[in-house]
């Protein structure tokens, strides 16, 4: 480790253990207060047995001497003090020490109150669960875990390109890729996880069979053959054995086909067509009935806050949501449910798509009244794609007289700052999971004190 690195750490460190919530300072504080009442006990004892036993002329001097009464009052409680407290933090270090090495990570990059602060701190932290895929729901992860460890991804299953594609039509599990990425996001040494994970072999250098796959796809269709060909089991012992905050779940275990009905009449059937397709007035998935995660049904069950997108709107944000299942447990739901819109257009998909059109198409098919709270990018970048544009977000007025008649209650519009500098077509994960967090807390207190909550207009 660089010595900048390893100074950031330890700066890093410092800052978690002293992270209001841990659990470390009272009880180092309660450890100090009892060490004080004993030292103050021994010392009254002490004081007496001076005061009471007449001592000879040699035996004065010595306990003068190992008193230091030959130094001013002030001067001797200095000196005592000082040395106690260091002792006793030398020693309070030492104990600590010997008690958590056995759990003390391999990795120098991750210290041990790094652990701690994802086990004390973060488990505190909301029950959030996000619906969707692609890139949108990773990127939302990926913000999201250094708030709370409580986090579940309900991630789609209809992607029919790629890896995914072929190891979907090879082995028949489900697609994996979304799942990978969701996993990758909520590991903890990501940098190196992802690289693992993400890695697609070259097609030159393998067998063909391996070609174009990344590790993450194989690892998965692997532990879901391990489980008897149980693809939810599978992915479950992959969120246990690569250690992730919070769990990444599949939509169903049965692998889906999204069809689409376009505004010329024609039909498409594929995620991956779709996505390339403008005019799309309808998407539905086949078979229409199928099993829903039992993982996610419960986790949404107990959310505290629900997530929609951001993502493809119909290649990827919906499908979760057109499972019956999942979109009843949505519903029944008391959690307020914040739909992300996307910061920028998708060619084809959704050209032209101003925010109205984004949530008036999941209220179409969803149902009415899905979403309480819209949450959209209000700063625009430069764009460095031509054939993508920043979605345009009208006032609040303008955007309830846009709104489906058989909608009583309008959904809230937050605006805030959630676009990446770097790349104005997504989200920056770190200003989009504090805009969620701030939506969260805001929520919570009005329910606290029985005012308004998000679902009201």
């Amino acid at each position: 480790m660089s010595e900048p690195r390893r100074r950031w750490t330890a700066a890093l460190g410092l800052r978690r253990w002293l992270t209001p919530g841990i659990g470390i300072k009272r009880w180092l504080i309660v450890v100090f207060l009892g060490e004080l009442g004993l030292a103050f006990g021994l010392a009254f004892v002490l004081r007496q047995v001076y005061r009471d036993v007449e001592l000879g002329e040699p035996a004065q001097s010595i306990v003068s001497a190992v008193t230091l009464q030959f130094l001013p009052y002030w001067l001797r409680a200095v000196i005592l003090a000082s040395v106690g407290v260091a002792i006793f933090a030398f020693a309070a270090w030492k104990v600590v020490r010997v008690l958590t090495d056995p759990y003390r990570s391999d990795d120098e990059d991750r210290p041990l109150v790094e652990v701690i602060y994802q086990k004390r701190f973060l488990a505190r932290g909301p029950r959030i669960v996000a619906l969707g895929g692609g890139t949108g729901l990773s990127t939302l992860l990926r913000g999201l875990k250094e708030h709370t460890s409580n986090l579940t991804a309900v991630v789609t299953v209809a992607d029919d390109g790629g890896s995914s594609g072929k190891l979907r039509e090879q082995l028949g599990v489900p697609p994996v890729g979304d799942i990978r990425n969701c996993i990758v996001a909520l590991a903890d040494a990501e940098p190196l996880m992802g690289r693992l994970l993400q890695y697609r072999f070259p097609g030159d250098e393998v067998p063909e069979s391996l070609g174009g796959h990344a590790i993450g796809n194989l690892l998965i269709a692997a532990m879901t053959a391990v489980q008897d060909g149980d693809f939810e089991e599978g992915v479950r012992q992959m969120n246990r054995v690569l250690a992730v905050r919070g769990q990444v779940v599949p939509a169903s275990s049965t692998p889906l086909i999204l069809h689409a009905a376009l505004s010329d009449g024609t039909e498409v059937v594929g995620q991956s067509r779709i996505a390339a397709t403008s005019g799309i007035e309808r998407v539905w998935l086949m078979p229409e009935r199928v099993d829903a995660s039992s993982d996610a049904i419960a986790a949404i069950a107990e959310a505290d806050v629900l997530v929609i997108g951001p993502g493809s709107l119909f290649t990827s944000v919906l499908p979760a949501l057109l499972l019956p299942e999942i979109r009843a447990a949505v519903l029944a739901s008391a959690a307020p449910r914040i739909y992300v819109c996307n910061v920028a257009t998708q060619p084809g998909e959704t050209s032209d798509f101003d925010l109205a059109d984004h949530v008036e198409a999941l209220e179409r098919h969803v149902s009415s009244g899905i979403v309480d709270i819209v949450l959209a990018n209000n700063r625009t970048e430069p764009r460095r794609a031509e054939d993508a544009r920043a979605v345009e977000v009208h006032d609040g007025d303008a955007i309830r007289l846009r709104w489906p008649p058989n909608v009583e209650r309008p959904p809230r519009l937050v605006l805030d700052d959630l676009v990446d500098p770097a790349d104005p077509r997504h989200h920056d994960p770190v200003r989009l999971a504090a805009a969620i967090i701030r939506i969260a807390e805001r929520d919570g207190a009005a329910r606290r004190r029985g005012g308004s909550v998000a679902r009201t207009a």
